[in-house]
C-alpha cells in the first residue's frame, strides 16, 4: 500500500528512517570520497592516475543506473539494496588491503555501480512516500540531510590517518549501518512504466545552453571532489585543515543554494545562470592567490566557489525544463543526467593531466576557464535568442550534491531511469504526478 500523504508531518513519520539511513550513507561516502585521493597521493600516484582511478566511479555509476531497474525487477528492492550495500562496504576494505592502481580502478567501478543502485532504490522509496503537496518540502529536507552528511564526512578524516587502515574500516562500518534503517523502512516498490522519447540532438536544439552547462557542472563537481583533497595536501595542509577545506565548499553550498534558487525563480533564469557561472569562474580563480595570503582567505574562497558552483546544477535543470513541454520533462531530465555523468567521467582525468603538466594550480585555473567559457557561451545565447517568457518559467527544485560528485536528486534519478526505459534499456519507476517544475 502506498505511503503517500498530503501532510508533511505524516510523510516525515514514514520517512525518517530513510532520511537517517541516507544521512549515514552520506557520511561514509563523503569520507571515502576525500580519503581515497589523499591515500593515492601518499602512495605516490600521479595526479593523472588518481584522476583515472576516481573517474571510474562514474563509469560504474552510469552502468549501475542502467542495470539497476532490470536487476530490481528480477530479485526485488530489498535484496538489491542489501547486496549492493554489502559489495560497496567490501570494496572500501579492498582499497586498504591492495593499494595498487589496477585494484583501485576495479573497486571504484564496483563502488560506483553499487552506489547508483543504492541511491535509486532508496530514493524511489522516498519519492513514493511524498505527494504533490509535500514533495518539494520533503526533497528539500533530503537535500539538507545530504549536505550535512557530506560536510560531516569530511570532518571524520580527523579520526585517523589516511595512510592507515582505520578510516577505511570506518567507511565500511558506516555503509553497513546505513542499511539497517533503510531496509526496515522499505515500503511498497514503485510502479513501472515507459516514458516519452527525446534524443540528445533534439534536446540540444531546444536548449543548447542547458546541455553545455550541465556537462560543465558535472565535470567540475566530480573534478573538485576527486582532486581538491590532493590539491590541499600538496599545499602542505594537514589532515585537519584538509577536512576544513573540503567542508568549507559544502558549507558555502548550504548557504547559497537557497538564494540562488530564489533568484532563478524570480528573474530571467538565463541571466541568473550566466551571472552565477561567471562569478564561479572568478571564485575559482581567486582560490589560487588566496593560498598565498592565509588559510582563512583560502577557506573563504573555496566556500564562495562551492556556494556558487554546486547550486548551478538545479539552475541548469530548471533552465532546460523552461524550454520543454510537460510531457518531455522526464525523458529530457534523464538525458541531462547522462550529460552530467559524461562530464563527471572525463573531468578528473583531463584536469589531473593538466595538474601533472602545469602544476597543482591548474585545478582551479582549469575550472575557472571552463566556467568562463560557459559564461561567454551564455552571453552569446542571450544575444542571439529570445528569452523564455517569465509566465512559462516555473519553480525550480533544489538538488543536492553528494561527495562522489554526482549532483542528482531523487526526482532526477527516477528521470534517468525513465529516459533509459524510453530508449529500450530497462523498465523504470512511474511518477504519474510528476509535472514540469520550471
Amino acid at each position: 500500500m502506498s505511503a503517500r500523504t498530503g501532510s508533511l508531518g505524516a510523510a516525515l513519520a514514514s520517512s525518517w528512517a530513510l532520511l537517517l539511513g541516507f544521512g549515514i550513507l552520506m557520511l561514509g561516502d563523503g569520507l571515502q570520497g576525500t580519503l581515497l585521493p589523499l591515500r593515492a597521493d601518499l602512495e605516490g600516484f600521479a595526479a593523472t592516475l588518481t584522476g583515472l582511478v576516481m573517474s571510474t566511479f562514474y563509469v560504474g555509476f552510469l552502468l549501475g543506473s542502467l542495470l539497476t531497474p532490470r536487476i530490481t525487477a528480477r530479485v526485488g528492492h530489498i535484496r538489491v539494496f542489501a547486496a549492493f550495500a554489502a559489495l560497496a562496504s567490501a570494496a572500501v576494505l579492498v582499497h586498504a588491503v591492495f593499494v595498487t592502481a589496477a585494484v583501485w580502478i576495479v573497486m571504484r567501478f564496483v563502488s560506483g555501480f553499487c552506489f547508483a543502485g543504492l541511491y535509486i532504490v532508496a530514493e524511489s522509496w522516498l519519492n513514493e512516500r511524498a505527494s504533490n503537496e509535500n514533495r518539494g518540502q520533503l526533497l528539500s529536507l533530503y537535500m539538507v540531510v545530504t549536505y550535512v552528511g557530506v560536510a560531516a564526512g569530511q570532518l571524520l578524516l580527523n579520526l585517523g590517518a589516511p595512510g592507515e587502515f582505520q578510516l577505511f574500516v570506518l567507511v565500511s562500518v558506516l555503509i553497513s549501518i546505513a542499511v539497517v534503517p533503510l531496509l526496515l523502512a522499505a515500503g511498497s516498490p514503485p510502479a513501472f512504466a515507459g516514458a516519452e522519447r527525446i534524443s540528445l540532438g533534439e534536446l540540444f536544439r531546444l536548449t543548447p545552453l542547458g546541455l553545455v552547462s550541465m556537462f560543465v557542472v558535472g565535470l567540475v563537481t566530480a573534478t573538485f571532489f576527486a582532486l581538491a583533497p590532493i590539491y590541499a595536501q600538496r599545499l602542505g595542509l594537514g589532515i585537519r585543515d584538509i577536512s576544513y577545506f573540503m567542508t568549507a565548499a559544502v558549507v558555502g553550498t548550504i548557504v547559497l543554494q537557497g538564494p540562488i534558487g530564489y533568484l532563478s525563480d524570480k528573474f530571467d533564469r538565463r541571466l541568473v545562470l550566466t551571472v552565477v557561472t561567471l562569478l564561479t569562474a572568478l571564485a575559482a580563480a581567486a582560490c589560487v592567490p588566496a593560498t598565498e595570503i592565509s588559510m582563512t582567505w583560502l577557506f573563504a574562497a573555496v566556500a564562495l566557489f562551492g556556494g556558487l558552483a554546486f547550486p548551478l546544477y538545479s539552475v541548469c535543470i530548471a533552465y532546460a525544463n523552461d524550454h520543454l513541454e510537460p510531457s518531455q520533462m522526464i525523458a529530457a531530465s534523464g538525458a541531462l543526467v547522462l550529460i552530467g555523468g559524461l562530464g563527471a567521467v572525463s573531468g578528473p582525468v583531463a584536469i589531473a593531466a593538466l595538474m601533472d603538466h602545469f602544476g597543482d594550480a591548474a585545478l582551479f585555473w582549469s575550472i575557472a576557464a571552463l566556467h568562463g567559457l560557459t559564461g561567454l557561451f551564455a552571453i552569446y545565447r542571450m544575444l542571439t535568442s529570445a528569452p523564455v517568457p517569465m509566465e512559462r518559467q516555473g519553480q525550480s527544485t533544489a538538488t543536492a550534491v553528494h561527495p562522489s560528485g554526482s549532483a542528482i536528486d531523487s526526482v532526477q534519478y527516477c528521470a534517468l531511469q525513465e529516459y533509459l526505459a524510453a530508449h529500450g534499456a530497462a523498465p523504470a519507476p512511474e511518477y504519474p504526478d510528476a509535472k514540469q517544475r520550471d
